[in-house]
């Protein structure tokens, strides 16, 4: 791997991990590139390139994960786990988390169990795929 390569990578880590510490704050381009030190469409294009998805849409799911984990271990409203979570919009929301998990978050809270196992071990078994995981995905976002 080239060293040009690796130095952007870094910067697009930099970036995830920035999305990873902040997911429920307002969170846009222009201040994610400014992180990697790279304008706003060549954030895009790498981010994409290097993760697969795009920002926004590594940004909503990482939302849907936060808030599947509400979901099962909390009794908050829906409404709240939305808010809680970093989406300003319940229909937003509710129709992110159907495409990315395939059920309404109230059919998932209803189905879903509590796991019995280590934090780290029920976020990899719960994770949801992305869309490029699912049959004819494009992962567009």
């Amino acid at each position: 791997m080239s060293r040009a390569v690796e130095e952007s990578n870094r910067r697009m880590l930099r970036a995830r991990d920035a999305m990873d510490r902040a997911y429920a704050e307002p969170l846009d381009i222009p201040t994610l590139a400014r992180i990697a030190f790279v304008s706003p469409a060549h954030f895009i294009r790498t981010f994409r390139a290097t993760f697969g998805e795009t920002p926004h849409r590594y940004l909503q799911r990482r939302r849907v994960e936060r808030a599947m984990f509400l979901l099962r271990g909390t009794e908050h409203s829906v409404t709240d786990i939305c808010m809680a979570v970093g989406f300003t919009s319940l229909g937003t929301f509710s129709r992110t988390f159907h495409d990315i998990v395939g059920e309404s978050p109230t059919a998932y809270r209803r189905r879903a169990v509590p796991l019995g196992a280590p934090g780290c071990f029920a976020m990899a078994y719960c994770r949801p795929a992305s869309l490029l995981d699912k049959p004819g995905g494009t992962g567009g976002g």
